[in-house]
């Protein structure tokens, strides 16, 4: 059964160029919105050829990809490699250009925990605990993330028809409960390292059920 949506608009839209540290610039258009539940300041970046991806999937057509990302200041901005947010990030910004699609970063950092807690899971998982048990032992739940405000920023671009781009079976069933059809998953690469080894094999163990490499 679906849950209704109360609506948000979109508030302002402007291009951006976009430029990663191995090089790749592509340019998006970034979407800003009134009337999100949780009154955060997610965006919508608009890659590639979006304005047709979003045409096509209205008219019954292919099914527009799209990738929620959740923001980490650690990987996608400082280049942390205790997690793969970072090179989940690139990877997806250069699949969805090509494609032509969507990708929204959404404003919940560790999980949805926010950032000190994330910080302080961190202090924790050097002690010995896995990144699940590190938000468990803080109070908090393994992952908190709602992804309310991520279909009511599809809705408002005109997208109900979605090819995900995620390893993370709870997104698709957040969305489709949403309702927001995810007609189809496609994974996402898995950016194995030293660093985020035990990281990357405690996600894989809360996605065994779904066939799915890891959880992002």
């Amino acid at each position: 059964m679906y849950q209704a949506l109360p609506v948000a608009t979109i508030r302002t839209q402007v291009t951006v160029p976009l430029r990663f540290p191995d090089g790749y610039a592509t340019t998006a258009r970034v979407f800003t919105f009134d009337g999100l539940v949780d009154g955060r300041e997610h965006l919508a970046l608009g890659l590639g050829d979006w304005p047709a991806a979003v045409d096509r999937q209205a008219d019954g057509g292919p099914p527009a990809l799209v990738r929620p990302h959740s923001e980490c200041l650690t990987g996608d901005v400082l280049g942390s490699e205790r997690c793969d947010c970072g090179p989940q990030l690139r990877e997806a910004v250069e699949r969805i250009t090509d494609a032509g699609g969507l990708l929204l970063y959404l404003r919940q950092e560790g999980r949805g925990i926010g950032l000190y807690a994330k910080l302080d899971a961190y202090a924790l998982q050097d002690a010995g605990l896995d990144t699940y048990e590190a938000n468990v032992a803080l109070g908090r739940g393994e992952d908190e993330r709602d992804y309310t405000a991520a279909a009511q920023m599809l809705a408002a671009l005109g997208v109900s028809r979605i090819a995900l781009l995620s390893n993370n079976p709870d997104k698709a069933e957040q969305l489709d409960r949403l309702g927001t059809t995810v007609a189809e998953i496609v994974p996402t690469g898995v950016f194995l390292s030293p660093a985020n080894a035990g990281y990357l094999a405690a996600k894989a163990g809360r996605a065994r059920t779904a066939d799915l490499p890891f959880v992002g």
